[in-house]
């Protein structure tokens, strides 16, 4: 008897343990993407200029356009959140460049012959940019308590931000990831880059409600990605507006194309150095 328990919890750690080591692995490669971030804490001071930018100077002048009507709630509001998602897509659409450097200095070589996974190597790097997402979220949080933008302040609410920041920050930086591989130049990447980020930002509710749209560019921001992650955005920062979705159908949305993405930059990653 004695033995059959024991070898219980021996055979349910050797079920598990694929899955404990897929975790480690994306927390080493994880870390090791953080520790370039530590070395460079600039980084995180500099990017706080954009969404200030956008708080400071273009929410006070739309603010006085009384032509575009936020649901009942103030401008400024209603935009810290469009704010705080533009950042996120901003931070991971050029997240894919990292591939193509650490190609160029023999790195990715080195990582695609660990026995490593290449969805834990994809993953990792998502995962390190969720953290420079979540660092915009306290940005944004500071700027708007300072200027009193009226925000929600729960527990539960912060968390929930969180949650769909990194959410959201994987699946673009994923994104970008594959279009890196499939590039494979910083000069062709950069470009593709700044031509995705403006659509994916324009065409989404990040700045206006879908109701002042035509209706083909609300059928495009339907199937925007960017959509849904404001979406989810506004409804925990500042409540639910008209026209928006559920949490249930913003999670489910961004966690379906989170993963496919995963799966497609895990394939195409050793493309990089063939």
């Amino acid at each position: 008897m004695a033995y059959e328990e024991r070898a219980e919890p021996q055979a349910a750690w050797a079920e598990a343990s694929p899955i404990v080591a897929f975790w480690r692995q994306t927390m080493a490669v994880a870390a090791a993407e953080l520790h370039k971030l530590r070395r460079d804490p600039w980084e995180l001071l500099t990017r706080a200029v954009q969404p200030a930018l956008w708080l400071l100077i273009f929410g006070e002048v739309f603010a006085r356009v009384h032509g575009i009507t936020a649901g009942g709630i103030s401008y400024l509001s209603f935009l810290a959140p469009g704010v705080l998602a533009q950042s996120t897509l901003f931070i991971a659409i050029f997240y894919g460049i990292i591939v193509i450097w650490e190609r160029d200095l023999g790195i990715l070589q080195k990582l695609l012959v660990t026995p490593a996974a290449r969805s834990a190597l994809v993953l990792g790097k998502g995962l390190s940019a969720s953290v420079r997402g979540l660092a915009q979220a306290l940005i944004v949080y500071v700027l708007a308590a300072v200027i009193r933008v009226p925000l929600h302040f729960g527990i539960a609410s912060i968390i929930g931000v969180f949650v769909f920041v990194s959410l959201g920050a994987v699946l673009f930086s994923t994104f970008s990831l594959t279009i890196a591989c499939l590039l494979k130049t910083r000069e062709r990447f950069m470009g593709i880059g700044q031509v995705l980020t403006m659509p994916l930002f324009f065409a989404s509710n990040a700045i206006y409600p879908l109701a002042l749209m035509p209706k083909w560019l609300r059928a495009v921001a339907a199937v925007n990605p960017l959509t849904y992650l404001v979406d989810a955005l506004r409804t925990l920062m500042v409540g639910k507006v008209p026209g928006a979705f559920s949490l249930g159908v913003d999670f489910g949305v961004l966690t379906l194309l989170t993963i496919a993405m995963v799966m497609l930059a895990s394939r195409l990653y050793p493309k990089v150095v063939s």
